[in-house]
């Protein structure tokens, strides 16, 4: 064969390869549909449809960050060409054990899953069906567990998805395997900067989604992220990061106020460089090397699991400031905002960290209990103003009571205000309460004292989400209330706004107003003494 004619061949063959691809994506493209598959910019993938919607599982949306890629920022993941089957959840992220989470020690976890609604579902929502009817809003959940814990497949987003949204949920690097920071690992990055892996991870999200969700019926150019808890606070540390400029034009935060301070990347390499002694690797030529061949058992055995333990740092790449000095100057992406929290808070913490580890306590070790909180937490305040500023009897001498108060107090519902009391400033920002006493409790057993609106206990009115504990579904009127925020999350999302007709009117939060809705059953109302119930001049004295 000639040269000439082997070049010929060749290129003959890569057109009728090219032609081939291109008839394929135009099946794929109108068939998406009724077949479930849809292209991507790395490879088909092949979902599945119930009668309401089309589900796109385990997506992988960056290559898996393992060997050499551990503790490095989300590559991207290989190629393919026959369709993905996309019917099954992906692996999630390394984590022990816990009420939030199963256990897993597979790295291999960048995945995601798209909700779609179905042709039936789209007449009510669009126009004609499948790719052609109208770009819907794209919502990005990204779920909570304080960083170290849980996953994207417990949220089942279907009532959201009938609402005429495309919903995605993601998981991303917890624990120390997604914030870990060392000077040698800083020294390597090529910024200077270690740690917050996992807040790139849903950075990595979210640029396939702005690449890809116009495929699935959503527009990239409407994009909101929210997340409770961890999920809230990444959803701030977002805001806050250049890096994630231009990926969504909305955000909501809940529960996710409790660590608008960060700590500097001085303070994380610390904390990392103690773990790598502990572990062995202290030779400054070998530390990356030696970090990454220690077994994910080995990672999940010592780092820890509560709450605060496990944060972003200002690495100056991803996060330059705190959040809180990025939402006092203004700078940060600016996009309007839903702010909240629940009314009990800490109900959940007051019983996993403190009751079922000591049992019942009497209210004489209130004044014990105090002094230990107050260090442990790191309040600016003395044990006995706190003691004199909530005494136990004002709660029928329950510790656990007390202790909800204030953990509720400080950590969450006053920070919750600071943020939205700076957002507002330059943003449409939207505060809520979610006041249900008697949400039921999905995650853990009964204590001595009630959880009333504990910590989680809005998603929910927002979500499907497992129950193992057994308790009732939602009554009546809790149906009445998860129908009133599964409309004011979703016209948030497809307008900054959540107010709509029919629905309760819910005012912009305003420093002046200081005006919350108060998401109780049947129908929210608006409240304005939030910052009296929950004691926010004394703690906002005690900064």
């Amino acid at each position: 064969m000639s040269r000439a004619a082997g070049r010929f061949l060749g290129s003959s063959r890569l057109l009728i390869g090219v032609l081939a691809a291109c008839a394929v994506i135009a099946v794929f493209s109108a068939s998406s549909a009724f077949a479930g598959v849809v292209p991507t910019d790395r490879g088909p993938v092949r979902g599945v449809e119930t009668p309401t919607l089309t589900k796109y599982l385990g997506i992988p949306y960056a290559a898996p960050p393992v060997g050499d890629l551990r503790w490095r920022p989300p590559e991207p993941h290989a190629r393919w060409h026959a369709p993905l089957d996309a019917t099954q959840f992906g692996n999630h992220c390394p984590q022990p054990a816990s009420p939030f989470g199963r256990a897993s020690t597979t790295e291999d976890c960048l995945y995601l899953n798209v909700f779609t609604p179905n042709a039936k579902t789209a007449r009510g929502v669009g126009s004609g069906n499948g790719l052609a009817r109208k770009r819907l809003p794209v919502m990005v959940w990204i779920h909570g567990g304080a960083l170290a814990v849980g996953e994207s497949d417990d949220y089942d987003p279907t009532k959201l998805v009938e609402k005429g949204t495309v919903v995605v949920s993601l998981n991303y690097r917890l624990g120390w395997l997604g914030f870990l920071a060392h000077p040698a690992l800083s020294a390597e990055s090529g910024y200077n900067g270690s740690g917050d892996y996992g807040l790139m991870d849903q950075q990595a999200a979210l640029r396939w989604v702005k690449r890809n969700i116009a495929r699935f019926g959503g527009n990239p150019n409407d994009v909101t992220i929210f997340g409770q808890s961890a999920g809230g606070l990444s959803v701030h540390s977002q805001l806050a990061s250049p890096l994630a400029a231009g990926l969504f034009q909305r955000g909501i935060a809940q529960s996710g106020a409790y660590a608008l301070d960060l700590p500097s990347l001085a303070s994380a390499e610390g904390t990392g460089s103690t773990f790598a002694q502990n572990e062995g690797c202290s030779d400054p030529t070998t530390v990356p090397a030696c970090l990454r061949e220690i077994s994910v058992g080995n990672i999940l055995a010592i780092q820890p699991t509560t709450t605060g333990s496990v944060l972003p740092n200002i690495d100056g790449h991803v996060l330059p400031q705190s959040i809180k000095s990025a939402f006092d100057s203004g700078s940060f992406n600016r996009v309007p905002m839903v702010e909240g929290n629940t009314h009990d808070e800490f109900s959940l913490f007051a019983a996993l960290n403190v009751e079922f580890v000591f049992g019942q306590l009497p209210p004489s070790l209130y004044p014990l209990v105090i002094n230990t909180f107050v260090s442990t937490v790191g309040l600016n305040v003395s044990p006995a103003a706190l003691i004199a500023e909530y005494p136990v009897s004002t709660y029928g001498n329950s510790v656990g009571r007390a202790l909800t108060a204030i953990g509720t107090d400080a950590l969450f519902a006053c920070p919750g205000r600071r943020a939205s009391q700076a957002l507002s400033r330059y943003v449409p920002t939207y505060s809520y309460e979610f006041n249900d006493p008697n949400a039921p409790q999905l995650f853990i057993g009964p204590a001595s004292f009630p959880y009333h609106a504990y910590h989680g206990s809005e998603v929910q009115y927002l979500f499907d989400i497992p129950n193992q504990t057994g308790a009732p579904g939602l009554n009546t009127d809790q149906q009445a209330l998860a129908d009133t925020m599964q409309t004011y999350w979703t016209k948030f999302a497809a307008a900054g706004d959540p107010n709509t007709a029919g629905e309760p009117s819910w005012p912009q939060f305003t420093v002046a107003g200081d005006a919350y809705q108060s998401l109780q059953p049947p129908s929210p109302v608006t409240i304005t003494g939030f910052a009296a119930d929950h004691k926010c001049a004394f703690w906002d004295a005690h900064q």
